[in-house]
């Protein structure tokens, strides 16, 4: 295969419409994962399922998203970014519109699955346009601004879907979603560029991408960044599928759950603007401990309330800050270290680390529907899990480094 970079049919100068646009298709993904969250504390009640069959509908759409991530990057390679963006759309669509419509809890899994499918293409095209179409202190200016889009967007889409399910049911959140994909379909269309295709078609693309993911799975390096990217984010969704289960226990409603659950997002994103700008300053390694020594602290004082019985909304959400901060402080050198290993595979690197934070993630999903949940505690006790396998990790990361 022959990578050779075509002209770009794109402004030199891009203004501030392209740069809205590009945002929301990376955020379209997450924005119709998390919409129907607060929906999730009555699906048991209202298909009559189990907790379990509940957490499937999410753990199906974190699958999707992943796997697909893998495959929508190299075909947007090798047939251009916008036609696969915009397919993906469709499919997300369709999807969607299954999903309000679904009549069992196995159908909305099945809807859900096909929706997280056509709303990976967006978090990989988009990327992968930022990539294409920035340079520079440009590129790091839009890369800061995906981040604060990132933490904003899911305590938004919990505070809207909190507020649809209570005024016109769960299904209404499912029709917001379809209307979403298609508002994003017409400015993916109307507003984003056509770019060439990155390389030429002289290798067929599936041995192509095979022989890329092989060449990065040689770095141990590089494995490690996965791992602790993916343990990192296993852990926040942990949070993001039990905060709806505890926080009901604790009273909370639909209604008022994303408030609580913005305490994390919201914290991301200081940590995020803190580190850029201490990071030249104190460096990377001593950055990345310093978000696990938060992450750690917040995830005690959670632990440590509710063992001490002080079972309260506020209990649960205040000290999940400090872990936000945290993570804020951790993953931009996390990301980056990922793409950064092998420059040149940069784009398949970003598919494997975005494929195994959703397998992480859907398995954090699903282990959370096997416990419990009367208090904070066993939640507590599965985001220290997966924290200290990031923390292990981690240490291997810079003994190797070293």
């Amino acid at each position: 295969m022959s990578a050779h970079r075509s002209p770009l049919e794109a402004p030199r100068q891009p203004d501030g419409l392209l740069i809205a646009n590009l945002l929301t298709q990376l955020a379209f993904g997450l924005f119709v994962m998390t919409l129907c969250l607060p929906s999730m504390q009555e699906w048991g009640a209202i298909f009559g399922g189990t907790q379990t069959e509940v957490q499937l509908t999410f753990s199906g759409f974190m699958v999707a998203y992943g796997v697909f991530q893998l495959v929508h990057g190299p075909l947007s390679d090798r047939y251009g970014r916008k036609p696969v963006l915009m397919i993906g759309l469709v499919i997300a669509a369709v999807g969607s519109a299954l999903a309000a419509l679904a009549p069992t809890l196995a159908t909305l899994t099945a809807a859900r699955v096909l929706q997280g499918a056509g709303g990976a293409a967006g978090v990989v095209v988009g990327r992968a346009m930022v990539q294409d179409l920035f340079d520079g202190p440009q590129r790091t200016r839009i890369m800061a601004y995906m981040g604060m889009v990132m933490g904003l967007v899911p305590p938004f889409a919990t505070l809207v879907g909190g507020q649809i399910h209570v005024r016109l049911g769960w299904e209404a959140n499912f029709v917001l979603a379809a209307v979403a994909a298609v508002v994003c379909l017409a400015a993916a269309w109307r507003g984003l560029p056509s770019l060439a295709p990155r390389v030429e078609r002289d290798v067929h693309w599936l041995r192509a991408m095979l022989g890329s993911y092989a060449q990065l799975a040689r770095h141990t390096v590089f494995l490690l960044y996965v791992a602790v990217l993916s343990l990192t984010t296993g852990a926040f969704f942990v949070f993001l599928a039990g905060a709806p289960i505890v926080l009901g226990r604790y009273g909370v409603g639909p209604a008022s759950l994303g408030w609580y659950i913005m305490c994390v997002p919201v914290t991301y994103m200081v940590g995020n603007y803190v580190t850029s700008r201490l990071v030249h300053r104190v460096g990377e390694r001593s950055m990345m401990a310093f978000g696990q020594v938060l992450t750690l602290a917040g995830l005690a004082l959670m632990l440590a309330l509710g063992l001490a019985g002080v079972q309260t909304a506020l209990a649960f959400a205040l000290p999940l800050m400090l872990l936000g901060f945290g993570h804020g402080a951790l993953m931009p050198h996390v990301l980056s270290g990922t793409v950064g290993v092998v420059p040149a595979l940069a784009g398949s690197a970003a598919a494997v680390g975005g494929l195994t934070q959703q397998l992480t993630g859907a398995l954090a999903g699903y282990v959370v529907g096997l416990v419990p949940h009367e208090n904070a505690v066993n939640l507590g006790l599965l985001m220290i899990t997966f924290t200290l396998g990031a923390v292990g990790a981690q240490a291997l990361l810079h003994g190797r480094r070293r």
